[in-house]
């Protein structure tokens, strides 16, 4: 029987490692079904990307950086698949678009672990766990006693998300026993506000103004940088609790410290408007915060689901089958976020 030979897939996945993206069975089967090139944990030689290009059928990279001229050489190519976190320059998707090329992105890979980061976060600082942990260590901890006004019940809460995305909606999920009721800001779906069930959307003012959750988890792109504007800190419910789930680029980050700082507001986030934070940043010493170094995603196994959906996807793609797990890229919204700032998971 005629052997015929394996679609080839080619991996440059660095800055992530194989095995942070897949598990050792996903990455088995990987192999099984593709001639893997690359996949080292290193970055590739632009020559010899170049190289195995033309025969590739699938491109699965960190940052995918390929012109027209480059893409022009790849006459088998039918999907490109970034494994950074976000569309990003560097990429003809012009060219892709035209030429029947899917281009995929692995956020949503991304919202098991940030979710429940998330909740995470949500629920220490309703309950008020690290700043009396913290006043355990230095004997002053408030046995037995209810702290009114600043720590509450999750429990029937109204839950405001801005962005109501993959995240977003995992997190409602997670969310789920505590009843909560839950509000969503996100133009993208104006149009679907009939199909999305046990969702309110409402406009930006209302959500701050209504919710003592409010959780961001928008995508940046270039219209929504501050989206949450000083303005809008100041219109929080007093006790609110804001949690920083996607990028800084969203929020004016210092009004929200400030209005932590006042004790006006709980403010906790796993991004920063720049990282690495310095060790004499004012962020060290503010109060009424929760800071998680960008580790949403650093847990073992954290980013194995974006390994599962490159499988399933590429999958799909050799079978004609229309289904994606991963986020596809279209005209209307790529080039809105592939400018706007955005550190990886």
């Amino acid at each position: 029987m005629a052997q015929f030979p394996k679609p080839l897939l080619l991996l440059d996945q660095h800055f992530r490692t194989v095995g942070e993206l897949f598990s050792s069975p996903a990455y088995s089967e990987l192999t099984s079904i593709f001639d893997v090139r690359g996949g080292f944990d290193r970055p590739m030689l632009r020559n010899e990307f170049l190289g195995i290009l033309p025969a590739a059928e699938f491109v699965v990279a960190a940052k995918p950086e390929m012109s027209e001229t480059e893409l022009a050489t790849a006459k088998r190519l039918k999907a490109v698949i970034e494994v950074s976190g976000t569309f990003q320059e560097g990429l003809d998707y012009d060219y892709c678009f035209d030429n029947g090329i899917e281009v995929l992105s692995c956020s949503p890979g991304f919202r098991y672990s940030v979710a429940e980061m998330t909740l995470a976060l949500l629920l220490a600082g309703c309950r008020g766990v690290v700043d009396e942990h913290e006043r355990f260590r230095v004997g002053k901890e408030q046995w037995l006693d209810d702290h009114a006004g600043s720590d509450f019940t999750l429990y029937g809460q109204t839950v405001g998300f801005v962005g109501y995305g993959e995240i977003a909606r995992e997190c409602a999920k997670l969310l789920g026993p505590f009843s909560p009721m839950i509000k969503a800001f996100d133009p993208w779906l104006a149009e679907h506000a009939n199909s999305l069930s046990g969702v309110e959307l409402c406009g930006l003012e209302e959500l701050v103004s209504t919710c003592r959750v409010v959780i961001i988890a928008a995508i940046p792109t270039n219209e929504n940088v501050r989206l949450i504007s000083r303005r809008l800190v100041e219109q929080l419910p007093s006790g609110a609790i804001v949690v920083l789930a996607s990028r800084a680029h969203l929020v004016d980050f210092d009004a929200l410290i400030n209005a932590a700082n006042e004790g006006k507001i709980r403010f906790a986030a796993d991004v920063f408007p720049s990282e690495p934070v310095e060790p004499l940043s004012s962020y060290r010493s503010a109060r009424n915060v929760i800071w998680s170094p960008h580790r949403a995603a650093a847990v073992d196994g954290g980013r194995h689901p974006i390994g599962e959906m490159i499988l399933h996807d590429c999958r799909n793609v050799l079978a004609g089958a229309a289904e994606r797990q991963l986020k596809v890229a279209d005209r209307s919204t790529v080039y809105s976020i592939v400018r706007a700032p955005m550190a990886a998971e």
